[in-house]
């Protein structure tokens, strides 16, 4: 797809084609609804459950199609990321369902119940200190030794293609959204679901939720460049990376605005997603809701006829123990 002669990583060809690979072996995840939840945000909202995902999260999609898409001789090697939780859980899946090894790093602070979701899919584990410095040594240490590929949980066209056919589901499941809103970290999940949604209804508006505490991307939107952090402060584990080369340009160009939004927000977006939803999401699959719940949402007037709204509840695996301690603070 080219937008002001650009050319993206992905495009809707490369997006469907993505879906013929992967359909036999994905969930296509259902939408819910909530007269309730549409009551207190006055709009119609569409909750895309890639909690149901096979592995907790959207991530299956990409993980499987980056290496559906590897030749044999390359496949034979296995192959390596580094991730802190779901891409981490989703690749040693895919690997699996391949029956090639996955070497992965995971940062010492990362969650219990991913690194457990990782050992389950039988990925074997290389620990390194929580910095991305220390992730990408780590793992360019290992694709050394081992002559396994690298697959980024991001900034890859064929982990962006992955992402993008949650859109089209989406859109063949209720066609008459004028609205999505998807959260944003690295960017691979937005800039497929952007991809792919606009290509088939141009005149659609994708919204990203970011946290306060990790606002790259409302930054880096804001100054028209990528943008990173010192550091990132927020109860959403999925959301603390930051844009990629490939990912930043179809945020840039075709992401219509970045909601920010207070942990204590994304909390009471969890809450209600269990007591109303009955669905188990993490923080970071909760900011959606939480987004179009927001007051910066609600009192813009540029979004007052976002009736149709689809939310992308991207991921359900979180650690309980930490839960009910956010929730007591």
């Amino acid at each position: 797809m080219e937008v002001k002669g650009e050319t993206y990583a992905a495009n809707i060809s490369s997006i469907r084609e993505a879906h013929k690979r992967i359909i036999p072996y994905i969930h296509k995840t259902p939408v819910l609804s909530s007269e309730s939840l549409n009551a207190i945000s006055g709009r119609n909202l569409f909750f895309k459950c890639e909690c149901f995902q096979k592995g907790g999260a959207f991530k299956f999609r990409g993980a499987s199609n980056a290496v559906l898409s590897l030749d044999d001789d390359q496949a034979a090697k296995g192959v390596v990321t580094h991730s802190s939780g779901n891409h981490a859980a989703a690749l040693s899946l895919a690997a699996k369902l391949r029956g090639i090894p996955a070497y992965i790093v995971i940062p010492k602070n990362a969650p219990k119940c991913k690194v457990e979701n990782v050992m389950r899919y039988g990925g074997q584990v290389i620990w390194s200190e929580a910095t991305i410095q220390s992730r990408e040594s780590v793992a360019s240490k290992v694709l050394q030794e081992t002559g396994a590929v690298l697959l980024h949980p991001y900034n890859d066209g064929r982990i962006i293609s992955g992402q993008g056919t949650i859109s089209l589901e989406l859109l063949e499941q209720v066609p008459q959204l004028d609205t999505i809103i998807v959260p944003i970290s690295g960017g691979g999940l937005i800039s497929g679901v952007a991809l792919a949604a606009k290509s088939v209804n141009p005149a659609i508006r994708i919204l990203a939720a970011e946290p306060v505490g990790a606002n790259d991307a409302a930054q880096s939107k804001a100054a028209g460049r990528i943008i990173t952090l010192p550091e990132t402060n927020t109860v959403a584990d999925g959301l603390r990376a930051f844009l990629g080369s490939l990912t930043w340009p179809v945020v840039r160009d075709l992401v219509d605005d970045i909601i920010t939004v207070e942990d204590k927000e994304i909390m009471e977006a969890m809450r209600l997603c269990y007591e109303i939803l009955k669905v188990a999401v993490e923080p970071s699959g909760a900011i959606g809701l939480a987004a179009v719940l927001s007051g910066g949402f609600r009192k813009n007037i540029a979004w007052q006829d976002c009736k149709n709204v689809g939310i992308v509840l991207s991921g359900g695996n979180v650690d309980l123990g930490v839960l009910w301690d956010s929730f007591r603070k």
